[in-house]
């Protein structure tokens, strides 16, 4: 019997991707962000999450993706860290998808760079690929 895993996904680029549902905290619409001086280039700034400071790192530039279009609010997948909530700012919020773990394979040895490290693999789905984000990996730039 094939086990399953359910992932919260969201979209970057076109890209699909996915994080486990357990580390999601929440999903939210675009909050304004505070720029933070002198931080690396992947934090998006400070967003205020019912009186909790939270850092925002923007995945199309932890990902090496291109900027994001002008005036496309970014969305936020709150998750849950060693350190406490952490916002990962997307272009737009999927739905939670239940995946078999048969269909998962790693990526494969050509991978180099920024998508060797921070993508654990693909879930070959009917009409796409299911990227799983290593959350762990994403976050070590804040």
């Amino acid at each position: 019997m094939s086990e399953s895993r359910q992932f919260c996904t969201f979209y970057l680029e076109g890209l699909f991707f996915g994080v486990e549902v357990d580390k999601v905290q929440e999903v939210i619409r675009h909050q304004q962000t505070t720029p933070v001086p002198l931080a690396p280039d992947v934090i998006g700034g400070l967003i205020n999450l019912r009186g909790q400071i939270v850092a925002a790192i923007d995945l199309r530039r932890r990902l090496e993706l291109p900027a994001r279009p002008a005036g496309q609010a970014p969305m936020n997948v709150v998750v849950r860290s060693d350190d406490g909530a952490v916002s990962l700012l997307v272009d737009e919020i999927g739905d939670v998808v239940e995946v078999e773990e048969q269909d998962f394979e790693r990526p494969p040895e050509t991978l180099r760079g920024v998508g060797r490290e921070l993508i654990r693999g693909a879930f070959k789905m009917k009409e796409r690929l299911l990227l799983l984000l290593d959350t762990e990996q994403a976050l070590r730039a804040a």
